[in-house]
């Protein structure tokens, strides 16, 4: 699903300039947005990514650079940070045992060492 023009108006301020510091200019960010977004919604491949978006290289590495310099970043906590000044944001945390894990130990597995000798038993 593509940005609406809502969002792409909060984010647009946070995205780095479209010419890079060697080459020509980047292909549109919002196509490239558009593409990352396609790509993980719909769990395909890298390489499957439909040709709409251009090459995959190029979004896979817009994607890549971003997340190194901080972008993704800023696009993720600007608009919450807002959000919560607002008093627009809702704060839900849900916890449940398939992202909560105990070590082993807490659960009663054996601990490395010396193991107990049996004791004979008597009759």
């Amino acid at each position: 699903m593509p940005l609406s023009d809502v969002q792409w108006a909060r984010i647009e301020p946070l995205l780095p300039d479209r010419t890079p510091k060697r080459g020509g200019r980047w292909r549109d960010h919002r196509e490239v947005i558009d593409a990352i977004a396609f790509k993980f919604q719909t769990g395909t491949q890298w390489v499957h990514l439909s040709e709409k978006y251009g090459n995959w290289r190029g979004v896979y590495n817009r994607l890549q650079m971003w997340v190194l310099d901080g972008t993704w970043e800023r696009v993720f906590t600007a608009p919450m940070t807002q959000a919560d000044a607002d008093e627009d944001l809702t704060w839900a945390v849900s916890v449940d045992s398939t992202i909560v894990r105990a070590h082993q130990h807490a659960a009663g597995a054996r601990k490395k060492g010396p193991q107990p000798e049996n004791r004979p038993t008597m009759p």
